[in-house]
């Protein structure tokens, strides 16, 4: 069985589906799709909180740099990375609401990309040109820079954990 085949008896479930191929609609179909949306729901509402709680922890000056949204975004993607490390990768995760609670819902809610732009266009109104383009490259960068680097360490551990077992 490889890592990302399900248990023996379970079906296959991968809430990241194209909607557009009819055969990855299933968990889309019928009751149990209500689950799916009230975990992305119910994830949404934690990580858009928790979002909102790190701007009033570290708020943003009306000509600052917007270092809460940096670090949100950038803390965001390497928690997509190591969860994506436990669940498609390792199938250290495997219940089917995992991903669509913590990846699409507390995940997606607590990155911000609209924040992002809106920050990039202030410093471009306040003729800020270099710190917004500095701005759009860092965030870029550490946010790649952190998927890859905790999914890295994740996968490290993970497995070096497997291996003393």
């Amino acid at each position: 069985m490889s890592t990302q085949d399900p248990p023996p008896g379970r079906p296959v479930v991968d809430p990241d589906v194209d909607l557009s191929v009819p055969a990855q609609r299933a968990e889309t179909a019928g009751a149990g799709k209500w689950r799916v949306l009230a975990a992305i729901a119910a994830g949404g509402a934690a990580g858009t909180t928790a979002r909102y709680a790190a701007s009033l922890a570290w708020p943003t000056a009306e000509d600052g740099f917007p270092w809460a949204v940096f670090a949100v975004n950038v803390a965001g993607c390497a928690l997509i990375g190591v969860l994506m490390v436990l669940t498609a990768e390792r199938g250290r995760l495997t219940h089917p609401l995992v991903r669509p609670f913590l990846g699409v819902g507390v995940l997606g809610g607590f990155t911000t990309f609209s924040t992002y732009a809106a920050d990039v266009s202030k410093l471009l109104a306040r003729q800020e040109a270099v710190t917004a383009m500095a701005y759009m490259v860092a965030t870029a960068v550490a946010a790649l820079g952190a998927v890859w680097g905790a999914a890295a360490l994740t996968r490290a551990l993970v497995d070096g954990r497997g291996r003393r077992a």
